[in-house]
Formats: C-alpha cells, structure tokens, sequence
C-alpha cells in the first residue's frame, strides 16, 4: 500500500525510524561518536524527526512517501515542489531487511504514477556517485543522468560526489 503523507502528524514515526534505522546508525557515529552508541542513536532520531516537523512539513507542496509491505514501512522517500512541475526527490531509504526485493523500486513507480494525475513533471534527484544500489533503483526507473554534479534544490548546494538525475513526465525523448 502506497501512503502520501502531508502532515508531520500523520507519521508514524517509530515505523519511520525502522526505515531509516542504518543511516541514523551511521550518523549517529559520524556526529555524536562521544556518545555511547544507543543514546546516540536516539538523538539522531530526534534530530530527523525535528527536521521533518520543523523544516520539512513548514512548507507547501512537500510529501513524504511510504510503501507498506504486510503492516510494515518498507520503504520511504521525500518529494519537495520546487516550482510549478519539478519535485525534487530525497531520503529514498528501504528498510534494511527489505532491501534487494524491489520495494525501492516499487514505491518510485507507484509515486511517478501518482504525480501523473496532475500532469507534466520533473522529478530530480542526486545519488552518490558510489551508491550503486541507489543508481540501479533510478535506472530501472527512467531516470538518467543529466549532470556530473547533483545539485541539492533544498539547501541550493552542488555536490561532486553525487550524480544529478532527472525523470521527465511525459518522456521528453
């Protein structure tokens, strides 16, 4: 089951960290590596869901996205409209023990098709260079590389070590 998800109160924020659970560990130990590992691990939660209530949700046209597999989130993403028809996607994760059975790939599509209904879009992205899981996902759907950069629309920033990509509806071929 495919959620879109407008409102920070609609989250289910513990099956939410589930997703997310690797990468908090992982910055847990980047940012907070003076602190035992579990309390870091609980700040970096804290600290993302802050993010998505106070700096995510503050603004129009952003979505967060949610594949439910069996009563679990297996997999997220977040859409923010940058104007008129380009959404610029971020935080594409899959539950670590869901990953390598498709469901990235799944919630892309059903989201693509969902942003169908209201016509012409854009969908940009940035990967790192390095993240060949991630680069696989996007291929498989449609998605190509359009600059050696990727460019972060929400903080306005470039990046060498990701790949801008770009999905166009309808294709633009």
């Amino acid at each position: 089951m495919l959620h879109r998800i407008t409102i920070f109160d609609a989250i289910d924020r513990r099956r939410l960290m589930d997703i997310y659970r690797e990468s908090n560990k992982e910055n847990a130990m980047e940012f907070y590596h003076e602190m035992p590992r579990a309390d870091a691990v609980r700040r970096v939660e804290r600290d993302f869901l802050k993010f998505i209530r106070t700096k995510f949700f503050n603004r129009s046209g952003r979505t967060y996205w949610v594949l439910e597999q069996e009563r679990v989130w297996v997999c997220a993403l977040r859409l923010a409209v940058i104007e008129p028809g380009v959404l610029y996607l971020e935080a594409l994760e899959t539950h670590p023990d869901y990953r390598q059975r498709g469901f990235a790939v799944r919630l892309l599509k059903g989201v693509m098709e969902e942003l169908k209904k209201d016509g012409p879009y854009k969908l940009c992205d940035c990967v790192h260079k390095n993240n060949e899981a991630s680069l696989k996902t996007h291929e498989k759907c449609e998605f190509k590389i359009v600059s050696q950069d990727g460019f972060n629309y929400l903080l306005g920033t470039q990046n060498s070590r990701t790949y801008g990509l770009q999905y166009s509806w309808p294709p633009s071929d």
